[in-house]
Formats: structure tokens, sequence, C-alpha cells
């Protein structure tokens, strides 16, 4: 798969890229130091996912995974952050970000991070998990994802039930393990709730499911 990479700092961006050109399925396309010249990289060649700092001069990560989700809205977006960074997390994870985590994390993790989202699932940081529940709880109040209800009543017991497992931050496999069901099941269910809901990704339904405050029923 085609990656880019934008940070500012120099000694980041060149330790990702070292670290990714490691994988064998993982191809480095291009650096940035800010959201435009992502923007630039992303006009000239197919990429699949774009890891973005989320705080640039010019353009920052939030602007620019907006930009990217509405001009190339196949690629898959995950932010970098530092841990005081939460003005920032829920505006990109609400424009369309599939992975929000801490700079710094094990090379390992990233790697994981990316894969994950290229198949089309979430990643956010462990460490972090609690913040962005509470961020979407406080701001559910004046802002987040709508859902009819006319289309929320038309759930089964087991999609409510992934729902829950989702608003929680699990993956595919940490839900099959929980609710004994086979991946490609899960995947399948995830498919019909979105089509159920009217929702553009899996952020999205996470957003809802903890503004929505599902995971506690």
């Amino acid at each position: 798969m085609n990656v880019i990479l934008a940070d500012d700092q120099p000694m980041i961006r060149d330790s990702l890229k070292i670290v990714l050109e490691c994988e064998r399925d993982i191809r480095v396309a291009g650096t940035a130091n800010d959201g435009v010249e992502a923007l630039e990289l992303l006009e000239k060649e197919p990429v699949d996912v774009a890891v973005l700092d989320i705080r640039m001069p010019r353009m920052d990560g939030v602007l620019c995974t907006r930009e990217i989700k509405k001009r190339f809205p196949d690629v898959k977006v995950i932010i970098l952050t530092t841990f005081d960074d939460d003005d920032f997390v829920y505006s990109a994870l609400r424009y369309g970000a599939s992975g929000y985590l801490l700079k710094g994390l094990a090379a390992q993790d990233l790697v994981k991070a990316i894969r994950t989202v290229h198949k089309g699932g979430a990643m956010i940081n462990p460490d972090v998990a609690h913040k962005v529940v509470d961020m979407f709880s406080r701001v559910s109040e004046t802002t987040g994802i709508e859902v009819e209800p006319e289309n929320e009543a038309q759930l089964s017991d087991t999609e409510r039930a992934i729902i829950r497992e989702i608003g929680k931050g699990k993956s595919n496999k940490e839900i099959s393990a929980t609710l004994f069901l086979s991946e490609g099941t899960v995947r399948n269910y995830l498919s019909g709730i979105l089509s159920k809901l009217n929702l553009r990704d899996r952020t999205q339904l996470a957003i809802w499911a903890v503004q929505s405050a599902m995971f506690r029923l």
C-alpha cells in the first residue's frame, strides 16, 4: 500500500519513513512538511493512507483531514498527536480520520494501525481513548452524528451489541472474541449497520455510539 507522511519536524518524518520502509507491504510515496504539501502529494499519485501530525504550519492535520476526505474520500487518515491536543481530536475524527495515535508510540504499533485503517478499521491509542470518549460526551449536546429514529429502530440486538463494542474502541477481532462471532460475521454486521443508519464509516458509527451512550446500555 502507498503511504504518505506529513510532519513539520524532519527528524520525525525521516524516522517514520525508515520504519515503514522496512515493511514489505508498505511503500512511502512521499513526505510533507505540512498539510498543503500533503495535498500536493495526493494529487501526484494514488495513496492509501496518510499519516498526519496534528500541529503543522500553513495547514494542520485537522484541516488537512477535512480536505483529504473531501477530495480523496478513499484515502484513510491517521492523526499523530501529543497527549494535550484535546481540542483537535474531536474535529479530526469528525472530519473522517480513522486513527488517533500518540507520538512516540512503538514502531510496530504504527505499522499495525496503518494496516488496520487500510482494511477499513479504526485505531485509537488506548492511553487516550478515555479522553476521546469524555470529549464526545461533552460535545454531543451541541453537535454530533445524527441518526434518524426509524433507522435506529431497525437495529437487531446483535447489531446493538456490536455498536456498543465499537463505542468502546474495540477492533473487529476483539468484538469477535467478546460476542463469540467470527471476524467475517462482525464485518458483515458492520456493513449492514452502516447501511441501516446511513453512516459513512466506522468512525462516524463510533462517534454516534459514544454520544448516544449506547455503549452503556
